[in-house]
């Protein structure tokens, strides 16, 4: 691995580069949430040039790492531009984008992507590098999402599916507490998950109403606890769709996070069904926190 100078520190926030305008935007995205943090930016270019050495000539490698670092050096000087005391540190890696931002991110750092790469066909969708470093990654992954210039809503939003969300919702709170926002915890059930098809089982839909919201309750009672300062809303909704709910809360507000849990039933990494929708869909960067669900509970 090349790299222009030394790489991250703890808690660094890294973000992947590859010359296309939303990698561009999530770079500038990434470094303001540096500012807020009061840590490093790290830039990452993952040329892959090791896997092509033997397909391609030597003057294209070397055409491609030329290119490469021209744009760490862009990027470095546009952010430096906009954010003067921010560090900010460049790696041009010969391995792909994906190993090279989890190896910088290593057990410490938050990964950023932009919401679609020079490969996408369409500005609403996940590019395959961004989606691929969601669903495999082991540290706190943002995707940048949302229109362009929109104001501050001055809210985090955290999807809480039951008591494991917890570190979800505390990390909702530092970034709660660095924006100096209010937190917005909301838990959505789906009625048909609930009750299956079993008819009988709809009287009991209160019954199972209580349940979700006993949840919610305990999560919303400890964040209170630990940041006793910050503005924090619980709501519970129901619907046949939980994602679209998450999708148009998201409108109204800064940052969405949530649980980069794998979806139970698949073999290898994956995300699940919610998750995976608003990566590609929601109207605010989202926050990824990885968590295992062991227990193949459901998402929502």
């Amino acid at each position: 691995m090349e790299a222009n100078v030394t790489g991250p520190e703890r808690g660094s926030v890294i973000v992947g580069i590859d010359g296309s305008k939303p990698a561009h935007r999530a770079a500038l995205w990434a470094a303001q949430e540096a500012v807020r943090r009061g840590t490093d930016l790290h830039l990452v270019h993952g040329a892959d040039t090791d896997s092509r050495a033997l397909y391609v000539s030597v003057e294209t490698i070397e055409r491609v790492r030329r290119t490469g670092r021209e744009l760490l050096d862009d990027t470095a000087q546009a952010v430096t531009e906009q954010h003067p005391d921010l560090r900010v540190t460049k790696e041009f890696s010969r391995s792909g984008p994906v190993p090279s931002l989890r190896r910088a991110a290593a057990r410490y750092g938050t990964i950023v992507v932009g919401n679609r790469g020079l490969g996408g066909f369409n500005s609403l969708m996940l590019g395959s590098v961004g989606l691929k470093v969601a669903a495999e990654a082991t540290t706190p992954v943002i995707v940048v999402r949302g229109a362009e210039g929109r104001g501050d809503a001055e809210v985090v939003l955290v999807a809480v599916s039951d008591e494991h969300d917890l570190d979800c919702a505390r990390y909702g709170g530092r970034e709660a507490e660095l924006r100096r926002a209010s937190l917005r915890l909301l838990h959505v059930w789906n009625v048909l998950q609930s009750v299956g098809s079993v008819v009988t089982m709809l009287d009991d839909i209160e019954g199972i109403a209580g349940e979700h919201e006993r949840s919610l309750t305990a999560v919303a009672e400890q964040v209170r606890h630990e940041f006793p300062d910050l503005n924090v809303e619980a709501d519970a909704a129901k619907s046949m769709s939980v994602p679209a709910v998450l999708v148009e809360a998201s409108r109204h507000a800064d940052l969405l996070v949530m649980g980069g849990r794998r979806s139970p039933g698949f073999i290898g990494r994956t995300l699940g069904r919610a998750t995976h929708s608003l990566v590609h869909h929601a109207e605010c960067p989202v926050l990824l926190i990885p968590r295992y669900d062991s227990e193949h509970r459901g998402e929502s």
